[in-house]
């Protein structure tokens, strides 16, 4: 039985990793949970295997023989807005994570802390959630709380955000699913995908990780 997502067709991944043996093992532990799987392991690989056609999700490494995965990170993202991009790196360092984040990755794992279930957590990336290694979190957790506070007075808001929508976007941030945010706001689960557009718009970005650093920046939510 073929895993699905929400709008009924199979979950495809592309996984990018030049490493054969991890490529291998995240290969079988995918196809056994019935996800459609293709593999690359080269930037240039990925590059053909996009042309292909959008994966669902594309899981990459950082450190490629012929690249770096922020490369295709940023260019899967600009071609593809709604593919779920979530780093497998053993690159933890504060320049990695902050540039994989940036330019859209959603997930970022540690190949040292991988989850015993690599198919469950691709399943929460889909619904809506940022799979972290514990480590990182701490890390990004501790870089907001080292940086400067903003002066006293009420938030800058320069987007014009509603209400509702800066609600939304803490939920975002927290890591909600779309169905959890719904649900805790008394909202449909389809009306949570419109907001989130809007919220895009007027901050003028792309992804869900540009969206709450944005937010921090304008004093807009607390992590």
């Amino acid at each position: 039985m073929t895993d699905q997502g929400e709008t009924g067709e199979a979950i495809t991944i592309l996984l990018v990793e030049d490493d054969a043996p991890t490529c291998w093992r995240l290969q079988d532990a995918l196809l056994k949970a019935a996800y459609e799987v293709r593999t690359a392991g080269s930037l240039g690989e990925a590059r053909n295997a996009l042309a292909a056609g959008a994966p669902r999700v594309l899981l990459t490494d950082l450190r490629l023989p012929d690249g770096h995965g922020v490369e295709l990170i940023r260019e899967t993202r600009r071609r593809f807005p709604d593919t779920e991009i979530m780093v497998i790196s053993a690159l933890g360092d504060e320049e990695s994570v902050i540039s994989a984040i940036t330019v859209g990755a959603t997930g970022y794992l540690l190949k040292d802390a991988f989850p015993s279930d690599i198919a469950t957590t691709v399943r929460d990336l889909v619904a809506g959630h940022s799979p972290i290694s514990a480590s990182i979190a701490r890390f990004i957790v501790r870089r907001t709380q080292s940086s400067a506070e903003p002066p006293p007075g009420p938030a800058l808001n320069t987007a014009k955000l509603t209400p509702r929508e800066i609600d939304i976007l803490w939920g975002i941030a927290k890591g909600f699913s779309y169905a959890e945010i719904a649900s805790r706001l008394g909202l449909s689960r389809q009306t949570v995908p419109g907001h989130i557009k809007n919220i895009y718009r007027k901050l003028e970005v792309h992804t869900r990780g540009e969206a709450v650093f944005e937010a921090v920046q304008q004093g807009l939510i607390k992590l």
